[in-house]
């Protein structure tokens, strides 16, 4: 137990440490120390999930019937991976691009909070520790919004808080009432509320369920909550980004897991009007956000209307609310943190190397990035779905699960509209690799500068892309390891 929360108080205590240490001009100790913390808490993180997966550890208690309680089950074990891994390889980016811009201290001192946050997140044993350790994510995250404290980086930054605390709060109204009716905030598989209060409260149940999804949603990016998304991650740093979008939104998926199939339960859901409800806006916003992306023109926004949809594919699958799709939501919630932390980093290395945003003016690009736009591509085409990558391996059991799930109209429309929405990504992708590497006979290959960014950024972005592949064409022990939870909660 003691390296759990080790785990999770490490980076903490590593980032507080780099935010309040004087200024001292020496960048190489600063990326050496952020360096190392970022290496221990990976250890801390392998030690803990080897070795602290028996019982729960009790931090102490709010109250005699709240107390902040710690646990690790198969959940989190997916989620606290993929973010530590993420967060490796976005900090090794980081060290080549953030040395041409400003305050870099007090981005590698947030940059260490958060992970410690997420982790906590994680490994959160019961309701209440979650809820408070999901407030100090978008606190901790905020700064990294507004880092360049520009005013759209202001104005972003603030309409993040707004979106993230308004969708807590809708969690919080919730929080009571599962207390008062499941009598614990523990966590357990398949459901805390008690079959008395099912029978005698229904409504008031399925009301209280469907506010807490939809207030934990707006940190996934789910319409009609999601504007702040495209907002706030074009105006943050690249590797910043790549946590955001690849992790940091997971951490409404996560939310919205426990809240369906560790409270409620899926059995109470299943059938009511909360989960066509939730169908219906997941639906909308897979293909609201692909066609977004689609028309958008500058490449890190498009990346974030991606993101919208991309994660409701992951959404779409939990409120199918049956055992392919929601392995389909789990290996999506994988395949789509590698592959758009991939994503982000090409485009951080791209506007670091050329300062070119927009993706009409990436012409040419795969002639002068000939490594970094092979991976581009290979991700690309894991985001669209194309085999052997792991995003198709996701998408097929989103779309199994929703084809033997019977559920009237959404059993054939959540297949449709997850491969109209493909189309639409290979559209909104596929360009930049054809023009990157086709720029046509007019184009000025007399001027043509071989710009390959450095190995600090090549390697995380290399990383993450054999590991978007390897998923694909070894997904069985991923699978194997899911089919453990899920005979237990769907």
């Amino acid at each position: 137990m003691q390296y759990m929360i080790l785990s999770v108080f490490f980076p903490v205590l590593a980032g507080v440490y780099l935010l309040i240490k004087k200024e001292r001009g020496n960048r190489k100790y600063l990326l050496v120390s952020t360096g190392a913390f970022l290496v221990i808490t990976a250890i801390l993180v392998v030690l803990a999930l080897c070795l602290g997966r028996e019982g729960m550890f009790t931090l102490f208690s709010l109250t005699e019937r709240l107390p902040i309680l710690f646990k690790i089950d198969e959940i989190s074990v997916v989620f606290s991976v993929l973010a530590v891994l993420i967060f490796l390889c976005a900090g090794f980016f980081s060290f080549e691009y953030m040395k041409q811009e400003k305050w870099e201290k007090k981005y590698y001192g947030f940059y260490l909070i958060i992970l410690g946050v997420l982790l906590a997140l994680c490994f959160a044993g019961n309701l209440i520790t979650f809820y408070l350790f999901f407030e100090l994510l978008t606190l901790s995250s905020f700064p990294l919004v507004l880092h360049e404290r520009s005013k759209e980086a202001v104005m972003s930054g603030l309409k993040y808080l707004f979106y993230s605390l308004c969708g807590a709060y809708m969690a919080l109204f919730g929080l009571y009432f599962v207390e008062r009716y499941g009598n614990t905030l523990t966590f357990s598989a398949g459901g805390v509320i008690s079959d008395q209060a099912v029978s005698n409260h229904m409504g008031v149940l399925l009301l209280v369920a469907f506010l807490m999804i939809m207030g934990f949603s707006v940190k996934a990016g789910m319409f009609p909550m999601h504007a702040w998304l495209p907002s706030a991650h074009p105006v943050a740093p690249a590797p910043a980004s790549a946590v955001l979008s690849a992790v940091i939104v997971k951490a409404g998926v996560l939310a919205i897991v426990r809240v369906v199939y560790f409270v409620f339960g899926a059995s109470f859901l299943r059938g009511s009007w909360v989960q066509t409800v939730w169908l219906t806006l997941s639906l909308f916003t897979v293909f609201m956000g692909s066609l977004l992306a689609y028309r958008e023109p500058v490449l890190k926004k498009r990346l974030a209307y991606s993101t919208v949809s991309q994660i409701s594919y992951i959404l779409f699958g939990l409120a199918v609310m049956e055992r392919e799709a929601f392995t389909g939501s789990m290996l999506h919630v994988l395949a789509h943190g590698l592959i758009k932390a991939a994503l982000f980093l090409c485009a951080g290395a791209i506007i670091f190397k050329t300062g070119k945003t927009r993706v009409e003016e990436l012409r040419g690009i795969g002639k002068e990035m000939p490594v970094l736009m092979i991976c581009y591509t290979f991700v690309s085409l894991g985001l669209i779905g194309i085999p052997p990558t792991g995003g198709f391996i996701s998408k097929w059991y989103l779309a199994k699960g929703a084809l033997t799930s019977a559920i009237p109209v959404f059993y054939w429309l959540g297949p449709v509209i997850l491969l109209v929405s493909a189309l639409l990504t290979a559209g909104y992708l596929l360009p930049v690799t054809i023009q990157g590497f086709f720029p046509g006979e007019d184009y000025d290959y007399g001027a043509l500068q071989k710009k390959e960014p450095s190995f600090f950024m090549i390697f995380p972005v290399l990383i993450l892309t054999i590991l978007s592949v390897v998923i694909g064409l070894l997904p069985e022990g991923v699978i194997g390891y899911l089919s453990q939870i899920i005979e237990k909660i769907v």
